[in-house]
């Protein structure tokens, strides 16, 4: 492990370098995961504490890339597709977990979580079903190190099957957990995929809420489901871009900005990953979470190639 100063002053630089274009997504996850497992990120709960504000600022900023119109077209044809492989996803979560022998409420994060959004989804879904902070801890380790390697597996695997970039914004947005990831995976593919991306994936995540309230309602839960508020941000940037179209250069630069801060973003998730959290990972939720994504991402690159979506 680095000496304090030595951390400290590694961690600043590569902080730093993270924030210029030339550091793609993957190399930026990949250092933070490193800093992260050695041991040498000197400011563990500051990472934790300012990923999220800087990921949801950051996909507020990609809405200043894209039209409402564009938004419109690609989230109208997603709503579909989306809700139902969402209910498709959580009903076999809940069979592998039985499967598995996981923990109820673990099993039930862990498949919404796979579902719809990722640790967003997690933290939505925790309260309603009253889980315990341990429950909540392992579901959250288990997306997030999956989270990490669709990352680095999407892109190559993208490129190897000659996907287009609508097919792979599209299998990137259903298949993978996180909205930083799917927006990393994206923007290291390539070409129009970051807006067929995001837009679906945002999609997706709007059904957090008729989900995780119709799961308070059966269970009779006093636990209060909060709208994800930057999926608004992100449509007021794109109508912005949209009612004044003469400031082009404007909405481009912020774009800019807010694709660079995504990657600033991954670099901050990955320090994150530490031993500690690897070690909250036990073997059946890392075995469920790691079954039901590949089933998905499987099922999802299947339908996509044989023109099932798209």
């Amino acid at each position: 492990m680095p000496r304090p100063f030595m951390a400290r002053g590694l961690f600043v630089l590569l902080l730093a370098a993270c924030a210029l274009p030339i550091v793609s997504p993957a190399a930026a996850l990949a250092a933070g995961i490193v800093i992260g497992v050695l041991g040498a990120n000197p400011w563990p709960r500051g990472t934790v504490h300012y990923t999220k504000p800087l990921l949801q600022l950051s996909v507020v900023g990609l809405g200043f890339g894209l039209s409402l119109g564009q938004i419109w077209v690609t989230g109208r044809h997603a709503a579909l597709y989306t809700a139902i492989g969402i209910t498709l996803t959580l009903l076999l979560g809940r069979a592998l977990g039985g499967l598995f022998g996981a923990e109820r409420n673990t099993t039930w994060l862990i498949a919404f979580g796979t579902a719809i959004c990722g640790g967003s989804a997690i933290a939505a879904m925790a309260p309603v079903i009253r889980s315990k902070d341990e429950e909540t801890a392992v579901a959250l380790a288990t997306v997030f190190t999956l989270n990490a390697a669709a990352l680095l597996l999407f892109p190559p695997i993208g490129h190897l099957l000659g996907m287009d970039s609508q097919h792979f914004g599209l299998w990137a947005a259903l298949a993978i957990h996180d909205t930083s990831s799917v927006v990393g995976a994206a923007s290291a593919f390539g070409g129009g995929a970051l807006a067929i991306a995001t837009t679906v994936k945002l999609t997706r995540a709007v059904w957090i809420m008729p989900f995780a309230m119709g799961t308070a309602w059966l269970k009779k839960s006093e636990g209060k489901v909060k709208f994800p508020l930057f999926i608004l941000g992100f449509v007021a940037a794109a109508g912005l871009r949209t009612a004044l179209p003469g400031l082009e250069r404007i909405w481009s630069g912020l774009f800019s900005v807010a694709r660079q801060s995504l990657v600033v973003t991954l670099f901050l998730i990955g320090a994150g990953l530490s031993r500690a959290v690897l070690k909250r990972v036990g073997p059946k939720p890392f075995a469920l979470g790691i079954c039901l994504w590949l089933i998905v991402a499987g099922a999802t690159l299947a339908a996509i190639l044989y023109g099932w979506i798209g």
